[in-house]
């Protein structure tokens, strides 16, 4: 269901389509063996994927971490996060949150940003403070663990 609203302005007319969008947020750790060309891949995909299914989102990855938030459509969002989710390049796959609601997107552009450890970690320390299922800190917890014991290698340098 792709509801649209439109908010008044003062004068009356219907200037502002706020659509009701699903958004999602993840974090995954990589699979051993996916390189920076692996990667690239992933990128090329979600540009050349998305924007079609109505799908957009920012990404970050670093030190061995996706992390993701994807809004679109509920059932094109699902979709693509059980596919997710199934791919082997993916690894510890952990929904942070999810919810609906009819506003603006916050990301109309899809966008992908490199980062160091240090951005990394300040990522998944809030996603764990704000992480309301204990099953899903437990999770964050552990790849906390695994990137301070230095575990988590950026791409290249495994």
């Amino acid at each position: 269901m792709n509801a649209t609203y439109h908010a008044q302005n003062d004068e009356g007319d219907a200037s502002h389509a706020y659509r009701l969008l699903y958004n999602l947020v993840y974090c995954s750790r990589v699979a051993p063996g996916v390189d920076d060309a692996a990667v690239a891949r992933i990128i090329a995909s979600a540009r050349r994927n998305n924007p079609e299914q109505g799908i957009t989102g920012l990404l970050v990855f670093g030190s061995g971490i996706f992390f993701q938030w994807l809004e679109g459509p509920r059932d094109n969002v699902t979709q693509l996060m059980a596919l997710i989710a199934a791919d082997p390049r993916h690894g510890n796959v952990v929904t942070i949150s999810s919810s609906e609601e009819l506003r603006e997107r916050l990301f109309p552009d899809w966008d992908m940003e490199l980062v160091d450890s240090a951005d990394i970690r300040a990522v998944l320390l809030d996603a764990k403070q704000n992480a309301s299922e204990a099953r899903h800190r437990l999770a964050l917890g552990q790849l906390l663990k695994e990137l301070d014991a230095g575990q988590l290698c950026e791409l290249g340098k495994a």
